[in-house]
């Protein structure tokens, strides 16, 4: 059996989650805090890691693609190579240049913390200039590497909603407005593992929010 270990309020942990869910993959999930981890498993102190059978992995994009080649069953990726490839340069384009990013300014946006107007500005400009790249790769028909749901999904369901979030509370207007991301979060939503995840999302950042505060 399969162990995803980490919090349900994780973008990352929801990513490898929901494929999880999608290809009907059996696994148990284990609370793991940040500071709080299997050094063996994540070196680093990061969430999520996977226990398997074999050993433990860390990094979610090594988990999706270990869980696409173990399980073949239900596919996120195409059968033909360069159709994978450009999900998985979709997936690695949310990860790295959209999800990142915006990680700059959850500090202010989400935890009651401070980002300066320096980070701010910087973060804007690149965040601009990325979601236009993103733009021109993202297919939104309806899924968002095309017609079938992929591992570029996963990552597009859990990153959006934070980069839509994070820049509208700090710049008064939402990064992504010009592109279809909220029908298209909206019809990801309608399905029955994402209503899952998002329960779950909302009853661990409680507990979390009330861990955060009973720290400080």
């Amino acid at each position: 059996m399969l162990k995803l270990c980490g919090f349900a309020a994780s973008n990352y942990h929801n990513k490898v989650k929901f494929a999880l869910l999608e290809k009907g993959v059996p696994f148990e999930e284990e609370l793991a805090w940040v500071g709080a981890t299997d050094a063996s498993a994540s070196p680093l102190g990061k969430v999520p890691y996977l226990k398997t059978p074999d050993g433990a992995m860390c990094e979610s994009a090594v988990m999706l693609e270990y869980i696409e080649q173990k399980y073949p069953q239900n596919p996120l990726l195409p059968a033909d190579p360069f159709a994978a490839a450009k999900v998985r340069e979709l997936a690695l384009f949310l990860d790295l240049h959209l999800e990142l990013v915006a990680r700059n300014l959850y500090p202010e946006a989400f935890f009651g913390g401070k980002v300066s107007d320096s980070v701010k500005e910087k973060v804007g400009a690149q965040l601009e200039k990325n979601v236009a790249a993103f733009a021109k790769l993202a297919q939104f028909s309806p899924f968002v590497a095309g017609d079938t749901l992929t591992l570029a999904d996963c990552a597009a369901v859990t990153h959006l909603p934070l980069v839509s979030g994070a820049t509208k509370l700090i710049y008064g207007k939402d990064f992504l407005a010009e592109l279809p991301a909220r029908e298209y979060l909206k019809m990801m939503g309608e399905r029955p593992h994402m209503q899952t995840i998002n329960a779950d999302r909302k009853a661990n950042m409680e507990l979390m929010m009330a861990r955060m505060k009973a720290k400080s």
